[in-house]
């Protein structure tokens, strides 16, 4: 499987024309769903869809951990500034390195020097 994200509403939708133009497809949650949507139905478009939840909200981490889900994959940034200027080349060495763990369901934990990976279930 290709791996395709949705950028959650917390992050920039510049996200989008930065992880494409590197070979990512990508869309932003604005372009497919409600702003107030809750996360729980984001990560069911995403798992219906097959596409990779990319945010800096810890809750759908949470999701995953409580609802024992095999799936969507999710990864978290963690870090202060989350603008693809700031966090690009740590995201797209993420994407390149997690991209076998992520299309068999995996929760990223992306933090300033470091990324965790855990394997779903959690």
């Amino acid at each position: 499987m290709a791996i395709k994200l949705l950028i959650d509403m917390n992050l920039s939708p510049d996200w989008v024309d930065f992880l494409e133009s590197r070979g990512w497809p990508s869309v932003h949650w604005s372009r497919i769903g409600d702003h107030d949507a809750p996360d729980d139905l984001i990560m069911q478009w995403a798992a219906e869809h097959e596409y990779v939840v990319f945010t800096h909200d810890l809750d759908f981490g949470a999701i995953l951990a409580l609802t024992q889900a095999s799936g969507p994959s999710v990864i978290q940034i963690r870090v202060e500034d989350v603008s693809p200027r700031g966090m690009g080349t740590h995201a797209l060495s993420t994407l390149e390195s997690c991209a076998a763990e992520l299309s068999e369901g995996a929760l990223v934990v992306v933090e300033p020097h470091r990324r965790r990976v855990r394997i779903l279930p959690l």
